[in-house]
């Protein structure tokens, strides 16, 4: 390389900011020439980033055959429910430490999903037992601790300031191979509704993010953290330049809530949202400029009731931060505290306004996004505009009420043997049966029945 174009990259990174100290200089080739490198910001970084092993005792499964009594006897086999032997299972993900004085760990929670025992290692060979303090599935985030201090930490960025085309570094453990680092830009930002959590607003990424990343760093070039390394789009089962990575101002909001109550306390305004689809942009008559979300209904004596939201009204920015659409917007309130207040920048009649909202508790109105059921976690529910049932908003990939056939844009007409008309209807007919749900659906004018047991 020569050295003027040494000194134009040199330049360009001076020109964003990044201290030359931290992401590019002092390294030089044999002839003297200096080269741009990031290894002084990863020796610094790479401490903080653990791999994560867990272990889990699974029961095998056995010939559905052994349950008849007579198959048994026939055969002269023993009852299966004497002899159930157990696997000890183990897989591999990765971590941050966040806090080093006090040994605080973020990683997904996936990552440690059904494990009897966490280890924690450090890149220096060291590792710990880890206690879960507590997790966010719907965000999946979960918060660890080790008992050590002193630890390398990573710094936490303003994941808000991100931008596309920014340069950021994955660190993880892919497929458990050890500490790996890979390099690319921000491809997008706000990445929804790809149905793998319940809170979606992912950082979209071309830096390599393969199995057993999960949880790891993804750093800009100071050495901050912007995002926690979550999942890819794999159709070959390999990376192909496509991953996600949860924004660390969510990741942040939760581990706070967590270590401070041992659970996240997500509040909500009390109203039903739906994307502005082209049609509706016109029937609007909005400009291009006007993005945002569109307020479809408003629930009774909820807080956006009391500050006055009404349907129709365009939501297009909460405390400043624009939302273009339903998952930003839900993602932007879900990291706030119940009791916050929330300025809401709003559209109504094509002229713009401000409204205060306070965030309350969930209890105290219905909401489309509470967990109705204990078999229908992870879908997200909201009322039809006419009452003629209930809607799937969204469904997490691997819940119970997906593996059952329940799918997206499906309409929840009946539940339980009981016609539904609204969350309010539905949540009633629910409390029928805990074992099961009799779930009677519409999809695409085609009416059919569904059980989730």
């Amino acid at each position: 390389m020569k050295l003027s174009a040494v000194l134009t990259l040199v330049l360009s990174l001076t020109a964003t900011g990044i201290p030359l100290a931290q992401a590019a200089l002092p390294v030089y080739d044999s002839q003297g020439e200096a080269l741009p490198t990031l290894a002084p910001m990863l020796k610094r970084v790479n401490p903080a980033v653990v791999n994560i092993s867990t272990f889990s005792t699974q029961q095998h499964s056995y010939n559905p055959l052994l349950n008849d009594p007579f198959f048994r006897r026939f055969f002269n086999l023993p009852d299966p429910r004497q002899y159930q032997p157990r696997k000890r299972q183990q897989s591999a993900g990765s971590g941050v430490i966040v806090d080093g004085d006090e040994g605080v760990v973020i990683t997904n929670y996936h990552v440690i999903k059904g494990a009897d025992e966490v280890q924690v290692s450090l890149i220096d060979g060291r590792s710990y037992d880890a206690k879960v303090v507590g997790a966010d599935p719907d965000l999946d985030i979960a918060v660890l601790e080790i008992d050590e201090d002193n630890l390398a930490e990573v710094r936490l960025a303003d994941s808000n300031a991100v931008e596309v085309g920014d340069f950021v570094v994955a660190i993880g453990n892919p497929f458990g191979i050890g500490q790996t680092v890979t390099t690319g830009v921000v491809s997008a930002l706000g990445r929804t509704g790809l149905g793998i959590e319940g809170y979606e607003n992912f950082i979209q990424t071309d830096a390599s993010i393969n199995p057993g990343n999960s949880g790891g760093a993804l750093v800009n070039l100071r050495g901050e953290l912007v995002g926690i390394n979550t999942a890819i789009l794999a159709p070959a089962g390999g990376n192909v330049g496509i991953g996600f990575a949860i924004p660390v101002n969510m990741a942040r909001a939760s581990m706070n809530q967590i270590l401070k109550h041992g659970e996240v306390r997500r509040g909500q305004l009390g109203i039903n949202i739906q994307d502005i689809t082209p049609d509706l942009r016109k029937a609007f008559d909005l400009k291009h400029s006007h993005t945002g979300v569109l307020v479809t209904d408003v629930m009774q004596d909820s807080p956006a009731d009391k500050a006055g939201l009404k349907p129709g009204d365009i939501l297009m920015a909460v405390d400043g931060q624009r939302t273009g659409n339903t998952g930003q917007f839900r993602s932007e309130i879900g990291i706030k505290n119940i009791g916050d207040t929330v300025s809401l920048s709003v559209l109504r009649e094509k002229k713009p306004k401000t409204i205060q909202v306070k965030i309350a508790e969930p209890q105290s109105f219905i909401s489309a996004h509470d967990v109705l059921h204990p078999l229908l976690e992870g879908a997200a529910f909201e009322n039809h505009p006419d009452s003629k049932g209930v809607n799937v908003v969204s469904l997490a990939p691997n819940s119970r009420a997906a593996y059952a056939g329940l799918r997206p844009g499906d309409l929840i007409v009946g539940a339980n043997k009981a016609r539904i008309h609204d969350v309010t209807t539905l949540k009633k007919a629910l409390k029928r049966s805990q074992s099961s749900v009799l779930l009677h659906i519409s999809r695409n004018g085609v009416a059919l029945f569904i059980v989730i047991r």
